[in-house]
């Protein structure tokens, strides 16, 4: 059981609930810091002073005074306008970490929200209540408005929801589970809906993913290295230490570890009439590197907006509402769009290195297109199609969606973030690139294969035999799209790094 107490959740923690569930609840003294903050509300409420979402209208209609008698109207209207969200829908993991993420920022009590609020959220979580949320409606300032708007829709006992395997009414599974639609109050409308939640949640879900297929990239670069007659004399520390940047260091290190021992290295290391490699395998580390490092700045953001305040406008705890800007997406916006050119020129240099096996001109002496019988089959010729298609679409989302802010509401927020947008293309790059990889290992597996009777080295040869248990090698042509998909299983739970010993 997790209990949230507003700067307690871990990036790790969050793509943990987000992806496997457990029990979460509220932590003691975040819900009372909620009732004080809820208190506060209440009694701005009654004043006939304007306080913005509290007694007044939201955005361009923040001037307009909003009688007393008709403020909880008001909080249940926000919710039902902004619940505009279009096309497909937003997939389970994200919502959940969207929830959870909500819940957080309200714990820390700056929000004027009940814990009845937090609680209703983690709730969905225990219970795998997903609300069905939309992909479009946030422009990553004000908040994801329109996608939360859809989580506190159906907080209200209202729009549709995931449960038990099935789409439903939301009034419907709450009722299911003894649950009456939650009546808002002053402000908590506004609370829910005013966050960069869905924006984190994918960042979060994200650098996990990065995590594995940056280790995975080194692995895959390795076995090319290998089944090129590439030599590991680039990688070593001393050459690196040359360039003091961390993660190409990190990099280096890896690949030089999986090369130890190699008898394919081993027997060109003398009197190869070739002076140096190519850039795609010579310059591995200086790419996979820079790319960790951007990583490191990716969770840094994160971790810092993990013990964040997101809300507008904020209750203090002397009982004064100031409005903020802290809705504003930019520094979440900024590393998306990051991370998604480091991994674009990941995905890049593995589609290089591929191509380099394939070619029986650059490849010193594999047949070509790694088929024993070229010409009568064609071998991985398409699979590299494949891996050059989505390299291509991952450099058209490597565009950045952070400097394409347009005005909304009357001018009034003239100027947005797109931090939603950086965050879902960088989702679609982190696939693809997971499928160029898991590709290059396929590739790299037949052709170190082809070495023989040479033997890999032992964690190279360790991941080429976990893929041989699923993939055998291809002596004929079939259908390549079954060997592809499942090796980007092998990549996608884990089994590739763990065979590598690198883990």
């Amino acid at each position: 059981m997790k209990a949230i107490t507003g700067t307690s959740l871990s990036v790790e923690e969050v793509v943990e609930i987000a992806r496997r569930g457990g029990e979460v609840v509220l932590d003691p003294e975040a819900r009372a810091r909620m009732t004080e903050s809820a208190a506060l509300v209440e009694k701005l409420a009654s004043s006939d002073e304007p306080a913005y979402g509290i007694s007044t209208g939201f955005g361009a209609l923040a001037t307009t005074f909003i009688p007393e008698e008709r403020r909880v109207e008001l909080q249940h209207s926000l919710v039902r306008s902004h619940a505009a969200g279009s096309g497909p829908e937003v997939e389970r993991e994200v919502v959940r970490a969207m929830m959870l993420l909500r819940a957080r920022t309200l714990a820390m009590g700056y929000s004027g929200a009940r814990p009845e609020v937090s609680d209703r959220l983690l709730a969905f979580l225990t219970e795998d209540l997903t609300p069905v949320v939309h992909e479009y409606g946030s422009l990553g300032a004000s908040g994801d408005l329109a996608p939360l708007a859809h989580v506190a829709l159906a907080v209200i006992g209202e729009g549709r929801v995931e449960f038990g395997g099935e789409v439903v009414d939301a009034a419907s599974a709450l009722a299911s589970l003894g649950l009456d639609p939650l009546t808002l109050r002053s402000k908590e409308g506004l609370a829910l809906i005013n966050g960069t939640d869905g924006i984190l949640g994918m960042l979060c879900l994200a650098i996990v993913d990065m995590v594995s297929l940056l280790d995975l990239a080194d692995i895959a670069a390795a076995m090319t290295t290998e089944a090129l007659l590439g030599t590991d004399r680039p990688f070593r520390p001393e050459l690196h230490a040359l360039r003091p940047q961390p993660g190409q260091a990190v990099s280096a290190a890896r690949m030089l570890s999986m090369l130890e021992g190699s008898p394919i290295v081993a027997s060109h290391r003398d009197d190869d009439p070739r002076v140096q490699d190519a850039y795609s395998v010579r310059c591995t580390p200086q790419v996979n590197g820079a790319a960790r490092d951007t990583l490191g700045h990716v969770r840094r953001t994160a971790e810092a907006e993990l013990v964040s305040a997101i809300d507008n406008p904020v209750i203090l705890p002397d009982g004064s509402v100031e409005s903020v800007g802290n809705f504003h997406g930019a520094p979440l916006g900024f590393v998306a769009d990051f991370a998604a050119i480091a991994l674009a020129e990941v995905g890049a240099i593995s589609e290089r290195r591929m191509d380099r096996m394939l070619d029986p001109a650059r490849s010193h002496g594999l047949p070509p297109f790694l088929t024993p019988e070229p010409g009568v089959r064609s071998g991985f010729m398409i699979a590299h199609y494949a891996a050059v298609s989505m390299a291509a679409e991952n450099r058209r989302l490597a565009a950045p969606a952070s400097v394409d802010s347009m005005p909304t509401s009357a001018m009034q927020e003239d100027h947005v973030s797109m931090a939603w947008g950086a965050a879902r293309k960088l989702r679609t790059v982190i696939a693809n690139t997971r499928r160029i990889l898991a590709t290059e290992v396929l590739i790299a597996a037949q052709a170190l294969d082809l070495r023989g009777p040479l033997a890999p080295a032992a964690r190279t040869g360790a991941v080429r035999d976990a893929v041989r248990r699923s993939v055998p090698f291809l002596d004929e042509d079939r259908v390549l799209a079954d060997d592809i998909q499942a090796v980007e299983r092998l990549a996608g739970d884990g089994s590739l790094v763990g065979a590598s010993g690198l883990a």
